[in-house]
């Protein structure tokens, strides 16, 4: 490792927006390493741009071209090829702040030097609504303590608008390929995955309460977008059902409550989303999907069957009949309009 930190950009015919994304990254400067994955592209000279910031900056940037793997795969090859003793995934869509980009690399700086390295780092990030141009900060303040290192047992208890997300999180390195991460291919939705699954190997870390990730929204070809969402739907179950087989939160509870019960409520927002995009699309076949999922949670692990069916958010999504249904429809679309997730 000869970097403090690797930034994986996934990019698939991105060359509209990329360059915004590279170039934040380069002011971080000669400690940083930024992997460009071109994701197969065809439809523009993504490719090229890559080969040109790899040839301007060999010291800084290196452009990775792989067969069409889906974003997840392009996270793995990040992975794979990542000489930073930490790593963060950037979209090629999104950006960072400058300024906190800096603030970040000293406190990262500062883990090496003392070698007392964190397992993770937790910034803010920054939803940029394009429809409107509003922004709304994602931050942890009343949550983790500010300025110095803790454990699970010093995080206070998530709202359901309060989850980390693959912009808050800048993974050790060596953790990640430790715990065995490897996202499935051709699956949208795997950041999920990226932020859950290295959970429980966590024992340390430290929030920075800076606004580092600026996460671009609105866009129509968007994955979160939510007629893309509803054509996806296989891919967000598939997301759910790997989630699911990945740890017994039995077990997490166990070692950690506090880690136990964030997971759980990880996973309950996520089953949340499915079941309530199984219900906008109505048919027969997405009723029977939506159902497959309940009884595989049931057979799983009973206990989680019944804490989601009765006593958390998932409940209020796998209500009775064409009138529960609609009464779950609308509380989404209310919390949509609130806290404009898509």
């Amino acid at each position: 490792m000869d970097k403090i930190i690797t930034f994986a950009v996934p990019c698939y015919n991105s060359a509209a927006y990329m360059e915004h994304c590279v170039d934040t990254l380069l002011q971080g400067g000669d400690d940083i390493e930024i992997i460009l994955v071109d994701d197969g592209s065809t439809q523009d000279n993504t490719a090229e741009i890559c080969d040109r910031y790899a040839a301007q900056y060999p010291d800084i940037v290196r452009a990775i071209h792989q067969e069409n793997g889906g974003h997840g795969e392009g996270v793995n090859q990040g992975l794979r090829n990542a000489r930073g003793v930490y790593y963060k995934v950037v979209d090629s869509d999104d950006w960072v702040d400058v300024p906190a980009l800096r603030t970040a690399l000293e406190k990262l700086r500062q883990f090496v030097r003392d070698e007392k390295l964190v397992d993770l780092l937790l910034c803010n990030y920054v939803y940029e609504h394009v429809a409107d141009n509003t922004q709304r900060v994602n931050h942890f303040r009343k949550l983790l303590p500010v300025g110095r290192v803790f454990g699970w047992d010093a995080v206070a208890k998530f709202r359901p608008d309060q989850f980390i997300m693959m912009h808050n999180v800048i993974y050790r390195t060596q953790l990640l390929r430790d715990c065995g991460l490897e996202l499935p291919k051709h699956t949208f939705y795997v950041d999920s995955i990226f932020v859950y699954e290295p959970l429980p190997y966590v024992k340390n870390m430290y929030y920075l309460d800076v606004d580092l990730y600026r996460y671009f929204i609105g866009r129509e070809d968007q994955s979160v977008n939510e007629q893309v969402m509803l054509r996806r739907i296989d891919q967000q179950l598939r997301v759910n059902y790997h989630m699911l087989d990945s740890h017994d939160l039995n077990e997490v509870s166990a070692k950690s409550k506090p880690l136990g019960a964030y997971m759980f409520n990880y996973l309950a927002i996520m089953v949340t989303v499915s079941s309530i995009f199984l219900d906008m699309d109505g048919s027969e076949e997405a009723m029977e999907k939506r159902k497959k999922l309940w009884d595989y949670i049931r057979e799983r692990d009973v206990g989680l069957y019944r804490k989601m069916r009765y006593f958390s958010l998932p409940a209020f999504t796998y209500l009775p009949g064409k009138a529960g249904r609609k009464l779950s429809l609308a509380m989404y679309r209310v919390a949509r309009k609130i806290y404009k997730f898509n």
